[in-house]
């Protein structure tokens, strides 16, 4: 119980307590350490003390001593006499200073990991770390790296924001526009994370991807004329729309040919395709856009079977030249075995097969499974089903699968 309380509470409070010690101390790799000993001190002490009445303040201060702990051992003299001056205050200054952060200290956050002195992979990955609070691990999973190789890519980045001097402060108007793509970028991973999880026991988890959509509506307030911010939300919505239909009573997989429609969140819908109504007209059409075009053809749907795949498959084809991608490409050949026919879309596939990055990713054998079931070739079929399996981390894919594979003629 206490534990399933400290999660809702890290995933409501880590942002604010990581801005509270970053105004106060500047550097973000000091300030996330010191966050993490905050949490692993929550885990220790609230099952036995209780849950205190202000989680917030409890995790800022215990944060903040963690780093004076760490300054006092520290050769560096200035450093020391700053961050000792605050000591003296007992840390009660930094909790008053985040209790009405004059910005959301999250947004904040995400601006000052998408710093111009990272590349955009870092910049993401960066604010997946520290501002959603992924782990290694599903960030690892979501860029097709090794863990190792994304802790170290992380080091790197919170090096450079360090040599850049970088502050936690929004930027200015002549600097905003350039960091919203990484911006965008982050919320639409926070978003997939949370509506199809890449490990553990649920498929999904409604809260973190609620969390994107109250971020991205955040950019979109601040940028509403920002085409590919409107698209992100839009797609957001429209995808988000589905979530009551896709899990079971138990919490099993249903897939897309499968749902109950009359579940599909309509307000959602409506308040997406009313936003791509307002984009699509002014002409820039981008990644975002097309893949929330995309969405709003299946919500227009009433069955699966009304699905318009040969328009989808054209909307892909179009993604396919303005942001390629490996996905893209997968739903791609979903798309044009949907349209045309399953040899076709098998065809497409043939290229990935040959990458060693997405030799490691279970949907690409998912989807390969299904086209060659929907071809005739049983055999092949379960081989791919039985490989995907073996390779997700996430229960509920994993059991899905195994029904696809032993429902095989």
């Amino acid at each position: 119980m206490v534990r399933s309380i400290l999660e809702d509470v890290w995933r409501r409070e880590a942002s604010h307590v990581l801005g509270a010690l970053l105004r106060r101390y500047g550097d973000l790799g000091d300030c996330e350490d010191a966050v993490q000993d905050a949490a692993a001190a929550a885990v220790d002490q609230w099952p036995i003390r209780g849950v205190p009445d202000d989680p917030r303040a409890w995790l800022i201060r215990v944060a903040s001593r963690r780093l004076i702990d760490r300054a006092r051992a520290d050769s560096a003299r200035l450093r020391r006499e700053t961050i000792d001056a605050a000591r003296r205050q007992d840390g009660r200054d930094v909790v008053d200073e985040a209790s009405q952060p004059a910005v959301d200290d999250t947004l904040r956050l995400f601006f000052l990991c998408c710093h111009p002195a990272l590349s955009r992979p870092s910049q993401v990955a960066l604010s997946l770390r520290a501002v959603a609070g992924l782990g290694v691990e599903q960030i690892a999973a979501a860029y097709l790296v090794p863990a190792r190789t994304m802790t170290q890519r992380l080091s790197r980045a919170r090096a450079a924001l360090r040599l850049a001097g970088a502050r936690f402060v929004m930027p200015s108007e002549q600097e905003l526009p350039a960091r919203v793509a990484a911006v965008v970028d982050v919320c639409h991973l926070v978003f997939t994370e949370g509506y199809t999880r890449t490990s553990g026991e649920s498929l999904v988890d409604i809260q973190l991807a609620e969390e994107a959509i109250r971020l991205i509506r955040q950019v979109h307030a601040a940028l509403p004329d920002h085409d590919e911010v409107a698209g992100a939300l839009a797609l957001m919505l429209l995808t988000h729309a589905r979530s009551p239909a896709r899990v079971d009573a138990s919490g099993e997989l249903v897939p897309l040919a499968e749902q109950d429609r009359s579940r599909w969140r309509r307000d959602l819908i409506a308040e997406g395709v009313a936003l791509l109504e307002q984009t699509l007209p002014r002409g820039h059409v981008g990644r975002y856009q097309l893949q929330a075009a995309i969405a709003a053809v299946h919500a227009e749907a009433s069955t699966y079977g009304d699905t318009d795949w040969l328009q989808i498959s054209m909307l892909y084809d179009m993604l396919s030249r303005a942001a390629p991608a490996p996905a893209v490409t997968l739903n791609h050949a979903v798309a044009v075995a949907m349209a045309h026919e399953p040899a076709a879309g098998l065809a497409m596939l043939d290229a990935l097969l040959a990458d060693p990055a997405m030799q490691r990713h279970h949907r690409l054998y998912a989807v390969r499974a299904h086209l060659l079931e929907l071809n005739g070739d049983t055999e092949g079929a379960a081989e791919h089903y039985r490989r995907a399996a073996q390779l997700t981390a996430s229960l509920p894919e994993q059991r899905y699968l195994n029904r696809r594979l032993a429902q095989l003629p």
